[in-house]
């Protein structure tokens, strides 16, 4: 395991790559393995586990990440450089008050936003120096994660460009390329009122035979 075994210089890449492995995406392995990192003696790797933990959990409010970077903020209230850091990874965490997330794929992650992808690897190449780059004059770097920002809201409008609450069942996207018939789209799905927030993985369809989508 490259993060018991490897040199420093190796080890402090090892958040970064689990971040955009899983971004936006908060699995419970990653955060406890993340959160660990952020505890270790060597600033710049627990500095980079903890924007990791912001990535991760970006636009998610997940409530466990929130607990950790409330500790990391207590842990380090001592230390200015971590404390920037924890601040950057919990405004990533609320992003857009959880109605956006960081994600480089759209139309069910079959395309991939090249743009967007650009910005998180600028955003991570900068992490590189935190000390020279993050905490120096190019903390700036920080809006390139712009690019690769999307909501995570569904809404419905009428014809007129109207807000039209209708039903939308939300549930885990199943892969259908290459099945024959008309095979469901979503398994393990919940029915609510649009608008409705879709987390990684999901995939949202009309419940009723009421209205047409024009666009999925």
């Amino acid at each position: 395991y490259m993060g018991q075994y490897c040199e420093i210089n190796l080890k402090r890449a090892v958040p970064l790559a689990l971040a955009v492995l899983n971004i936006s995406n908060p699995q419970i392995a990653i955060m406890d393995i993340l959160s660990k990192l952020s505890h270790d003696t060597d600033a710049e790797l627990s500095q980079r586990a903890i924007i990791a933990l912001g990535l991760i959990g970006s636009g998610t409010n997940n409530s466990r990440i929130a607990g950790m970077l409330r500790q990391l903020a207590v842990y380090y209230n001592k230390e200015p450089n971590h404390l920037f850091v924890v601040r950057i990874a919990q405004g990533l965490l609320h992003m857009g008050k959880g109605l956006i997330s960081i994600q480089p794929y759209y139309s069910d992650r079959f395309l991939l936003h090249k743009v967007g992808m650009a910005g998180i690897i600028t955003l991570l190449h900068s992490c590189l120096d935190m000390a020279n780059i993050m905490h120096g004059k190019y903390h700036w770097t920080l809006y390139y994660l712009g690019l690769a920002m999307y909501p995570r809201m569904l809404f419905t409008l009428d014809e007129n460009i109207q807000h039209l609450p209708i039903s939308v069942r939300v549930g885990t996207a199943v892969d259908i390329v290459g099945q024959a018939g008309q095979p469901k789209k979503i398994t393990g799905f919940q029915t609510h009122t649009s608008p409705v927030l879709i987390s990684f993985g999901e995939r949202a369809e009309i419940a009723t035979e009421e209205y047409i989508p024009i666009a999925d």
